[in-house]
């Protein structure tokens, strides 16, 4: 062997990297505020795609000009059926600051999703608004997560979404969508559940759920459900699910400053081997499952189920019972 031939062998391959590790992340309001949303919103280097329902936090605008002054690729969709007048001045704002907004698609009763994608790596799903009139006294949850699945499907969904496009929007590993597949995932979801239901939600009169929801008492499925009913408006399916046994405390929230049940969460089965959470923009209504754009997950990460559940037991214990 001549002195330097061991110099000429041909380097290692590089290692290929990690597989990245799915990551969720609670959080949950009034409790925590919305630092962690406002820091993913700068922490943008390349895109943030933002689905909204309702959309008049000026520090979320600010926030959003400056990212595409700084050569962010900015798109925002915002609801005009129902929320237009009070989404104008957002949308006239990121148009004057050369942000892509575009008014949602009509054919939907409401584009009710609340999502920030960042990057193209991670994905706010939640159930607020971005509106701080409600931030100091509404229960809402958001979850952060970097699956890359669910965040293919949610960013081909906004595309189809930004140019009025027709879509059956892909579930991904975890999504629940609106007017597609939610109302068969949330019956799955409680069809499926053999212990507790644990529930908390600003609207509910749809029947489907309704019926599930009998069904499981019925074959012993303790439900514990925390309703927002300001003016008694859900009274009549409220009465059903509590004569089948269903353990129910109320909100009726007509007060500036009352405590506002606008969660939609569903936790099936917490403390178990087979626990799953529902979170996302769906009420349990006819409209929200069946007429409106709306995004929801179903997992299973066991630090985000305990926030929610010791959330949801706090609220039922500071109800009133039904």
């Amino acid at each position: 062997m001549e002195p330097n031939e061991s110099s000429h062998k041909p380097p290692k391959p590089p290692k290929p990297p990690a597989p990245r590790t799915t990551t969720y992340t609670l959080i949950t309001e009034p409790d925590q505020g919305l630092a962690q949303i406002y820091a993913l919103l700068a922490s943008a280097k390349k895109s943030i795609d933002m689905t909204m329902y309702e959309l008049t936090d000026v520090t979320v605008t600010d926030t959003l000009a400056k990212a595409a002054k700084a050569g962010v690729t900015v798109r925002v969709i915002l609801d005009q059926n129902n929320e237009k007048t009070s989404n104008t001045p957002a949308y006239n704002y990121l148009t004057e600051n050369k942000i892509a907004v575009h008014w949602a698609n009509p054919v939907y009763a409401v584009t009710h999703q609340k999502t920030i994608t960042v990057d193209q790596a991670t994905s706010a799903i939640m159930t607020l608004n971005l509106t701080p009139t409600y931030y100091a006294t509404s229960r809402d949850f958001a979850v952060l997560t970097n699956d890359a699945a669910d965040i293919a499907a949610i960013e081909a969904t906004f595309n189809a979404d930004f140019t009025n496009t027709a879509i059956t929007p892909p579930a991904g590993d975890n999504l629940v969508w609106s007017p597609t597949n939610s109302l068969s995932s949330l019956e799955a979801l409680i069809k499926g559940a053999t212990k507790t239901l644990l529930i908390a939600q600003e609207e509910f009169d749809e029947p489907a759920i309704q019926s599930a929801l009998i069904s499981a008492l019925q074959r012993g499925v303790a439900i514990t459900l925390v309703q927002e009913n300001e003016n008694g408006k859900y009274t009549t399916e409220l009465t059903a699910l509590k004569q089948a046994g269903a353990k129910i405390a109320i909100y009726t929230s007509t007060k500036s400053n009352a405590f506002y049940i606008h969660a939609k969460v569903i936790l099936a089965d917490y403390g178990t081997p087979q626990a799953k959470m529902f979170l996302g923009s769906e009420n349990l209504s006819t409209d929200s499952l069946t007429k409106n754009r709306e995004l929801g997950l179903i997992f299973s990460d066991a630090a985000c189920m305990t926030g929610v559940y010791t959330a949801i037991t706090k609220d039922f214990s500071g109800g009133s019972a039904f």
